[in-house]
């Protein structure tokens, strides 16, 4: 079973909402330029739009990929100014890995614009209701993942 990993950002005011969407972005890539990249690049007006409007606050930025899950939270006003909450380490794993994906938190007003802006440039990277159920967020993991059957005998050895 895959694990998951947390990653926070500090935000606004400590740095404007397109900057976190970079910051978020080297974390993915590691350091590489590649088209992961340059599609996380392609909605970054989008997903600052979406860090502006705070709802990675609460609810998760989810990357999925062949490797284990990366759950990424910002940090704002005065939580941002004073960092002590932030961890925004490099990865000791490729968030990228195969079949990768990443979903962004939305409110739910701007939900239908998001996503049709977001199909614009990228199949992979998708919006969700920011107050749907967190049992909701394992409709972005891969089909993989989706597709694996527990043999509970097999398992408890029966």
């Amino acid at each position: 079973m895959s694990s998951v990993v947390r990653r926070t950002f500090k935000s606004t005011p400590e740095r404007d909402a397109s900057k976190t969407w970079t910051a978020i972005i080297d974390l993915l890539v590691q350091g590489k330029s590649n088209s992961a990249r340059a599609e996380l690049e392609a909605v970054g007006g989008v997903a600052a739009s979406v860090i502006a409007d705070q709802s990675p606050k609460d609810a998760a930025i989810i990357t999925t990929c062949d490797g284990p899950r990366t759950r990424i939270y910002c940090l704002y006003d005065d939580n941002a100014i004073d960092g002590s909450d932030a961890n925004e380490e490099a990865l000791p794993f490729d968030p990228l890995k195969g079949d990768w994906r990443v979903s962004l938190p939305c409110n739910t007003d701007d939900l239908e614009w998001v996503q049709n802006a977001l199909k614009q440039h990228s199949t992979r990277i998708t919006a969700r209701d920011l107050d749907a159920a967190v049992g909701k967020d394992e409709n972005v993991a891969s089909e993989k993942s989706q597709n694996l059957i527990l043999d509970t005998e097999g398992f408890l050895g029966s």
